[in-house]
């Protein structure tokens, strides 16, 4: 099995000082318990955990920027698989640089590779924000102010890091590791994402499918299918991580300034097929105006369509089916 030791040295244990009186004296999570792959820091207290043993999540992979005026990320990781979320508290008298080198050293030694990493003002705009109101919420965390506050007092000093590798049955591994300073007389804090499984198929084909790509599957097909542009369930705005499929589209668009295309929006089958004839009208539109808007393609060129789930690509009896169907495509008029 793949193990991480995050190893300490160098605590005097007989100090006892008004910081560390302020620590929990045990962990306040009921059935909580320190990841099988990766130890705690020593001394931190556990105070947020949740285990799901087949999730989606998005991590952070780049910079908090605004894109089309909404707060998103330059890269994003979707994933798929076992996802631990895991929160600690640790004492005043250690540092963030300290507890991130440890994490950073072990992940290291069990062969993960760093992908992005980041420190206060380098993770971008309101990077501390996003962790402490999607992540950390007070729902998440138990314990009392002294577990909470953390989160809230040290996001504008915390550190973050993104690390990939994979385990010896092949499977991928990721571990994100974000953490606050001890400040303003409160203790330290660290976040957790631990996801044990696949990369999401969708995820892949954003990351691979480049302008010339979909230049050659419309010279082709006629079409290509885009599965890099997201929207929250139900919903028609355009999400910020879309961004890298967006700008890629809109440099195949201007590569062929003659090309005319249909936008079309397509959902899997579920919930009633007049709610998702009308949802893949709007988000096909969404995406027109984000072309024509913020890329300055002209909209004369594009022509929104929803067709619900009316062309399928594979079943939709399976979510991998389901997910294979939900998509954008350009078509070529």
């Amino acid at each position: 099995m793949l193990t991480f030791r995050v190893v300490i040295t160098g605590f005097l244990a007989t100090v006892v000082s008004v910081a560390q009186a302020q620590m929990p004296a045990n962990d306040t999570v009921k059935g909580g318990k320190d990841h099988p792959l990766l130890t705690r820091f020593a001394g931190a207290k556990l105070v947020g955990y949740e285990v799901k043993q087949f999730d989606e999540a998005t991590l952070p992979a780049g910079k908090r920027v605004r894109i089309a005026g909404k707060l998103g990320f330059e890269k994003t990781l979707r994933l798929e698989g076992k996802y631990t979320r895991i929160a600690y508290v640790y004492p005043q008298d250690r540092s963030s640089l300290e507890v991130m080198r440890n994490y950073q050293a072990a992940l290291e030694k069990a062969g993960m590779k760093s992908t992005f990493a980041c420190a206060k003002e380098t993770c971008g705009e309101n990077f501390g924000d996003f962790v402490q109101q999607q992540r950390v919420g007070y729902n998440f965390i138990q314990g009392g102010e002294a577990a909470t506050s953390p989160f809230n007092y040290g996001r504008n000093d915390n550190r973050y890091l993104l690390a990939s590798g994979t385990r010896p049955d092949g499977s991928a591994l990721t571990v994100a590791v974000y953490m606050v300073d001890p400040v303003q007389g409160k203790l330290g804090g660290v976040y957790l994402d631990i996801v044990e499984g696949k990369s999401m198929e969708g995820g892949k084909v954003s990351a691979n499918l480049n302008a010339a790509d979909m230049a050659k599957g419309i010279a082709t097909d006629g079409k290509v299918a885009i599965y890099g542009v997201y929207f929250d369930t139900g919903k028609a705005d355009v999400k910020p991580e879309s961004a890298a499929a967006l700008a890629e589209m809109a440099t195949m668009l201007k590569q062929s300034p003659k090309l005319k295309v249909f936008v079309v929006g397509h959902t899997d089958n579920q919930g009633a097929v007049a709610q998702n004839l009308t949802l893949s009208q709007r988000r096909a539109e969404s995406v027109v105006g984000a072309l024509a808007g913020t890329y300055k393609i002209d909209a004369a060129r594009l022509s929104p369509k929803g067709v619900a789930a009316y062309a399928p690509l594979a079943s939709n009896r399976a979510e991998a089916g389901r997910q294979q169907n939900r998509r954008v495509e350009l078509v070529e008029q």
